[in-house]
């Protein structure tokens, strides 16, 4: 069974694009977004992936990923996923032990960035980077399956 343990964290300032990677552009919409989990269709680069995560609050959520065709993807992007599609780039900074993924967000969801870093079990101690802010793990208006239905933009 896929667990993810996950913390995220909305940014203070951009000190961490000294530090940062290329990064890589990110295309994802949701198939479904029902109760118990959402279907995820994303495009990472040259990549796609089929996941399915679920819609436990907090930290560790079930999560379940499978490569796809990028072809099908953007098929299932254009014609079957719910609109607006969530855009990004995604950047990697490594700080203190710990790979931290910061998402700078485009389009409907344009002025969001967040930072998450994955992590091996929930007690495990994280030293917090000077430019991550206040910590959003709790609040479901984060979660790209809630970006969609209430995009950044509209708050």
């Amino acid at each position: 069974m896929g667990i993810e343990i996950e913390r995220k964290f909305l940014l203070r300032d951009d000190r961490w694009r000294a530090q940062a990677d290329a990064g890589t552009q990110y295309r994802q919409g949701y198939l479904i977004g029902a109760k118990q989990a959402s279907v995820r269709v994303r495009i990472e680069g040259d990549k796609a992936f089929l996941n399915i995560k679920s819609m436990t609050l907090g930290v560790r959520r079930h999560e379940y990923q499978y490569a796809i065709p990028v072809a099908e993807a953007n098929e299932l992007l254009d014609t079957l996923c719910e609109k607006p599609l969530v855009e990004k780039t995604r950047y990697i900074v490594d700080y203190a032990d710990h790979r931290w993924e910061i998402d700078v967000f485009a389009g409907a969801n344009a002025g969001l960035v967040v930072a998450e870093v994955e992590l091996q079990s929930e007690h495990e101690s994280l030293e917090v980077p000077p430019w991550a802010g206040i910590e959003v793990s709790d609040d479901p208006r984060y979660y790209n399956v809630n970006l969609v239905k209430h995009p950044y933009t509209t708050w």
